[in-house]
C-alpha cells in the first residue's frame, strides 16, 4: 500500500520534505501558493497544485481528508499556517504535521490542538551552537528529557580501546549506538590523496575496538555527554 501525503508550502523546508517522501516511495501531493515554486517540484511528485491552502472547498476538492498525513511546512506567514491548520482540523484529517518557527507559534498549535509539530530553526540552532562549543561533535540530536543523540570523533584518549574498556555505560551513563568508521581506498596512484568512505559498523560488542579516525555515536543525557568530551579532551 502507498503512503500519500500532502506538503503545505514549498520553501527549503517543504521542498526538501515532499521530494524525500516521494524518493521514498510515497504519493506526494505538493501546495503552495507560488506558481513557481510548483513548478520547481512537479517533476519530483505526484501532484503539485498553486491552491490557496486556506480555502477548505478547494482542499477538499483536491482530496486532502484521503491523505495519510498532511504537512504544513508554511515557513514566512504564520497566519496562513494558522489559518491552514484551523481548516485541517475543521476536515478532521487524520494526521496533521505543522511547522513552528519559535516557542510562540509551537504553544499556539498546542493549544489548538496539533500534537506533531516540527521546529527546524530551533533544531538547527541548538546543533550549531554545541558543534560550535565542542568542535569535536559532528552531529548532534536533542531529545525529550535532556537526552541526545551525538556524533563524536574518538577521543585521543580512548583511541585504541576495546568498548569493554572505554566503559561509557559505566563510567559516564552513556550508550554507544553503533560506530561510523573511515575507510581509506588504498588503489590511488602515487601523489594522490586517497578516497574516504564512512560506513556503519553495526551493532559494537565489548571487544570492538574504538580507532583514532572512529565516529561514535552516543546517547545520553546533555550533561553527561559534555563530560564524556571534557574529560577526553
Amino acid at each position: 500500500m502507498i503512503n500519500k501525503f500532502a506538503v503545505i508550502g514549498l520553501g527549503q523546508f517543504g521542498y526538501s520534505i515532499a521530494k524525500t517522501l516521494s524518493e521514498r516511495g510515497a504519493e506526494v501531493l505538493a501546495i503552495d501558493r507560488d506558481l513557481n515554486k510548483v513548478e520547481a517540484i512537479k517533476e519530483d511528485v505526484a501532484y503539485a497544485v498553486s491552491i490557496d491552502s486556506t480555502d477548505m472547498k478547494v482542499l477538499k476538492a483536491h482530496n486532502i481528508t484521503e491523505m495519510d498525513g498532511v504537512v504544513v511546512a508554511i515557513g514566512e506567514d504564520f497566519e496562513s499556517l494558522l489559518l491552514t491548520t484551523v481548516v485541517l482540523l475543521e476536515l478532521d484529517v487524520k494526521r496533521i504535521i505543522a511547522r513552528a518557527a519559535n516557542s510562540q507559534q509551537r504553544m499556539i498549535l498546542k493549544k489548538m490542538g496539533v500534537s506533531e509539530i516540527l521546529a527546524p530553526e530551533e533544531t538547527v540552532g541548538k546543533t550549531v551552537a554545541e558543534m560550535l562549543l565542542h568542535p569535536n561533535v559532528k552531529g548532534f540530536l536533542p531529545l525529550p528529557d535532556d537526552y541526545e543523540i551525538v556524533e563524536v570523533n574518538t577521543p585521543s584518549k580512548i583511541a585504541g580501546k576495546t568498548v569493554r574498556e572505554v566503559a561509557l555505560r559505566e563510567k559516564y551513563d552513556l550508550n554507544l549506538i553503533t560506530i561510523k568508521r573511515v575507510y581509506r581506498d588504498q588503489n590511488v596512484k602515487k601523489g594522490e590523496k586517497p578516497k574516504t568512505t564512512e560506513h556503519i559498523i553495526g551493532v559494537p560488542t565489548g571487544d570492538t575496538v574504538m580507532e583514532s579516525e572512529d565516529i561514535i555515536i552516543l546517547l545520553g543525557k546533555s550533561h553527561d555527554v559534555n563530560k564524556f568530551i571534557d574529560l577526553n579532551k
